[in-house]
């Protein structure tokens, strides 16, 4: 058998209810609807016929001025003065009904191509102006504006639209963000129980009534139990009663009514800046009229009360700002004093965490991560981080409850149930996140928020709860709610930040395209001067060994030594010159890659070291070297100069001792050249790999400064490292990187 839940069945089917149309109007009153095109009547509800004396349906399509001819040309003039906006009081007009003279307040609004006319009797004894209750009205304006506070103000207005009414209870009924109600005040007598505190759930008022709401702000319910009067027409489209007074409501909320023990209600609406903030919600144990006049003066309290409360809102709001923007104002100056924004954000946690009244931040960019107060562990950010690249890329992100939108958070509740986090950068994916803990609640509900399933007719349905007795939940894995301030505050210094990223990227920009700009100067100024240069240095050295040969009898010995000194500076600077020729010459040569044995090439270098270094003893340790992808000679190169060093650095040593190694870390593959040489000194480290460098005297050991300048150019533009170390007179070992080839482990 299948058993059907309240979560098998159409649980929108109240949203959906189309309650702008219910096709009838509440009994205490009639409603006359008016073509405009030739303002005859179109709509005519059916307690007409009691006031007009003949069948409702025979006024249809009859003209007004036949009907009403007394306020024939006042309404036309009303239609005239300006469009129809809401419902507009007209006046109060009296007439014979049944040989008696009845008061009926005429309200009129505007329903598409109709003029919608309703009239209300005036209840016997009721104010007849709103000159009778202006010093109420007065008192009550006076008590609002002297208000300090929100809850002031809540709880005034209750206790004013009550004394106005004379209802049983008034609540302020307040909506949160899922438009959830709470009572936030309440002024009441005896005849009905307290409800202060409560929370009503979202479905007891569907999207459709709120917009009802926001758009006509009083309705009002004399009799839960009233039989609904229709509307007659021959146009079989329904009228459109958004904005009338006499609107009949659905029968779910009637019966919603007395199952609270409410017989007569009365709402007006509380909005701030346009949007529905709340209501005054109005409720009496039996019937009861409230005449329109005081209902007026109720909405005209109201709209005071709304103007009041934003202006509340409005100098917390503008207070907050202020404070929080001088929270900025440090963070902004901490930024400027940093080498890089991010350490004036991180050096400076209070103030960071402070600006959006949490308790743990983090700020994350590419691979790094810094975790400052109560925050999740470092791999639970960095995995949230990834979480909020990937699906939540808007600018601004806010949440009181992590775990709902990202169940990883589950796990950390007690440090991040909130979470607020801006975005920095889209290029490198950066965030400054922040975290508040969970706040356990207790909320009380006005009666289980599950509405029951009953079965009628066979047919399962939905009902309004029947109890209100308080209902307990408790809530968890939600923090306190980030205010708007707070959200302000953080997107200001996203911008300020963003500001800060974008200028020194233009900075670096700017400086990169005039270094590369410099470089390529430099390169070719450097080629031209090196290849120019290398004529005239063989051309000394060649006549200078000419001379010595062929004038060597005439010379003395001090000229021929002379011619020596000539010979061997010349030849020293052309093979400077030689060097850095090929120096600006790896940075303008295109890379031809491929994948490469290396073992074979070192092999080929050492043996061609032995010729050159005569009778020294040298012993060789070569360990395996993997494959590599790089171009072929340039590679050459290096281990050309880091093994001939090697050689060069060790000639004080009876035995010289080189070592050649390699390691793969990660994703690239460390080559080292290690030898028991003269070492240096690792305080001068950094002018090893620079062009001219020398950490040794060209008497003690030849060479041109260049060959580790090469070393380094070669393996950066491979995408390597190269770095040494050593000590003075115990040796040194050079370290350079390459990236693995693809596939490699």
């Amino acid at each position: 058998m299948n058993v059907q839940t309240p979560q098998d069945l159409d649980l929108t089917a109240c949203e959906r209810e189309p309650i702008h149309i219910p096709g009838s109007i509440q009994p205490h009153g009639i409603l006359l609807a008016v073509r405009l095109s030739d303002m005859s009547l179109s709509y005519v509800s059916a307690n007409a016929a009691c006031v007009f004396g003949c069948d409702a349906a025979s006024l249809l399509e009859r003209p007004f001025r036949e009907v009403l001819p007394d306020f024939a040309g006042e309404l036309e003039a009303e239609l005239a003065d300006s469009p129809v906006d809401g419902s507009r009081f007209i006046r109060t007009f009296r007439m014979e009904v049944a040989g008696a003279v009845r008061s009926y307040d005429a309200v009129l609004s505007r329903s598409g191509d109709h003029a919608v006319l309703e009239l209300e009797e005036v209840p016997p004894g009721a104010v007849a102006s709103l000159d009778t209750l202006y010093p109420v009205l007065r008192r009550s304006v006076e008590q609002l504006q002297g208000a300090s506070t929100v809850d002031t103000l809540c709880r005034l207005a209750a206790e004013d639209v009550r004394r106005l009414t004379g209802f049983d209870r008034v609540l302020i009924y307040r909506f949160d963000p899922q438009w959830n109600g709470t009572v936030t005040a309440e002024d009441r007598n005896e005849n009905l129980p307290s409800y202060l505190d409560l929370r009503f759930p979202a479905s007891d008022i569907p999207a459709q009534a709120r917009e009802l709401y926001r758009r006509n702000r009083l309705r009002i319910i004399s009799d839960a139990n009233y039989t609904p009067v229709p509307i007659q027409s021959h146009d079989p489209a329904p009228l459109d009663l958004s904005d009338s007074v006499l609107r009949s409501v659905s029968p779910v909320h009637l019966e919603y009514m007395r199952n609270m023990g409410t017989l007569a209600s009365m709402s007006i609406s509380i909005l701030r800046d346009g949007a529905l903030w709340g209501l005054i919600s109005c409720h009496s144990k039996e019937p009861k009229r409230i005449p329109l006049q005081v209902r007026n003066a109720c909405d005209f309290l109201t709209q005071i009360f709304s103007l009041q409360l934003e202006a509340r809102g409005s100098t917390e709001l503008a207070e907050d700002r202020v404070r929080l923007g001088a929270v900025q104002a440090k963070l902004l100056a901490h930024m400027a004093a940093e080498e890089s924004f991010i350490d004036g954000l991180v050096k400076h946690p209070d103030d960071l965490m402070l600006l959006a009244g949490a308790q743990g931040a983090a700020v994350v960019s590419g691979n790094h991560c810094w975790c400052l107060g109560q925050t999740p562990g470092e791999e639970g950010v960095k995995a949230l981080f990834a979480w909020l690249s990937e699906h939540h890329q808007e600018d601004v992100f806010a949440t009181d409850h992590l775990a709902g939108a990202f169940p990883e958070a589950e796990g950390y509740v007690d440090r991040a149930s909130g979470l607020l986090s801006i975005s920095i950068s889209k290029m490198h994916a950066s965030y400054v996140l922040w975290f508040r803990p969970e706040v356990v609640q207790t909320v009380k509900w006005g009666g289980d928020p599950n509405k029951p399933v009953s079965e009628e007719a066979g047919v399962k349905r939905l009902h309004p709860r029947r109890s209100f007795e308080t209902w307990k939940e408790i809530v968890r894995g939600h923090s306190l709610p980030w205010d708007q301030s707070e959200i302000e505050a953080v997107k200001e210094l996203r911008n300020t930040v963003v500001g800060i990223v974008l200028r020194r990227a233009e900075e670096l920009a700017s400086l990169t395209d005039e270094l590369r700009r410099s470089n390529k100067e430099l390169e070719a100024f450097s080629h031209s001067v090196s290849h120019d240069l290398r004529a005239p240095f063989r051309h000394i050295v060649g006549y200078s060994e000419l001379l010595k040969k062929q004038e060597a009898s005439s010379l003395s010995e001090k000229g021929r030594r002379y011619v020596d000194t000539i010979i061997d500076s010349a030849y020293t600077a052309g093979t400077l010159v030689d060097n850095l020729l090929n120096f600006s010459q790896m940075g303008r040569t295109a890379l031809k890659p491929r994948h490469l044995d290396l073992m074979p090439m070192v092999e080929e270098i050492r043996q061609r070291l032995l010729m050159e270094i005569g009778e020294r003893r040298v012993e060789w340790q070569v360990a395996d070297l993997p494959e590599v992808f790089a171009d072929p000679a340039m590679i050459r190169l290096v281990f050309e100069n880091l093994m001939s060093n090697a050689v060069k650095y060790t000639r004080p040593r009876s035995v010289a001792h080189i070592e050649i190694g390699s390691c793969r870390d990660g994703h690239e593959t460390v080559f080292f050249v290690r030898d028991n040489g003269v070492g240096f000194d690792m305080r001068y480290v950094n002018k090893l790999f620079g062009v001219f460098q020398r950490l040794h005297r060209i008497e003690e050991f030849e060479g041109t400064g260049i060959g580790l300048a090469n070393v380094r150019r070669i393996v950066e533009r491979h995408g390597g490292r190269s770095w040494a170390e050593g000590a003075l007179d115990q040796g040194a070992t050079f370290y350079v990187s390459l990236p693995n080839p693809e596939g490699a482990a």
